[in-house]
C-alpha cells in the first residue's frame, strides 16, 4: 500500500529561468522593487530636506557636509518621481538607477569605515532590492545598441 501524501516535500527546489518568466511576473517584480526603493529613498530624501535630526546626525557623523545633504534630498525625490513614471523617461531612469547604486555604495563604504559592519545592513538590503529591480527593468525594456 502506498503512503498517503498530504503535503508536498518541504525541500523541493525549483530553478527559475529568467528567460521564460512571463511579462506579468516581470512587471510585478519590477513594480514591487520600484515602489519599495521609492518609499525608502523618498522618505530619506524628505528627511534630508526637512532636517530630520536622526538622518542629519548619521550623515554628518559619516563626514558629509550640510549642503551635500540638501542636494542628496533633492536628487532622491526627483529620482523617485522618475522611477514611478510608467513607460516614460527610460533613459533618465537609467541615470536614476545609477544614482541609487552610487548612493547605496557610498553609504555602504562610509558606514563600514566609520560605524562598522552592523550599520551596513540597510545598504546591503537596498542593494539587493535595486539589483533585482534593475534586472527586471532590463527585461521589460531591453537596450539595443548599434555600431556606428
Amino acid at each position: 500500500m502506498k503512503p498517503l501524501l498530504i503535503a508536498p516535500p518541504l525541500f523541493h527546489h525549483k530553478q527559475i529561468n529568467l528567460n521564460t518568466m512571463n511579462t506579468q511576473t516581470t512587471k510585478a517584480i519590477f513594480w514591487t522593487g520600484a515602489i519599495l526603493i521609492s518609499l525608502w529613498f523618498g522618505a530619506s530624501g524628505f528627511f534630508e530636506l526637512t532636517g530630520n535630526p536622526l538622518v542629519w546626525g548619521i550623515t554628518q557623523q559619516l563626514g558629509y557636509p550640510a549642503h551635500f545633504i540638501y542636494i542628496l534630498g533633492v536628487f532622491k525625490l526627483s529620482g523617485v518621481i522618475v522611477m514611478l513614471t510608467p513607460n516614460r523617461l527610460l533613459r533618465l531612469k537609467e541615470w536614476v538607477f545609477a544614482g541609487i547604486f552610487f548612493d547605496i555604495l557610498f553609504a555602504f563604504f562610509s558606514k563600514i569605515a566609520v560605524l562598522g559592519f552592523a550599520a551596513t545592513i540597510d545598504a546591503i538590503i537596498a542593494f539587493g532590492i535595486i539589483s533585482v529591480t534593475y534586472v527586471m527593468y532590463r527585461k521589460l525594456y531591453p537596450a539595443f545598441y548599434e555600431r556606428s
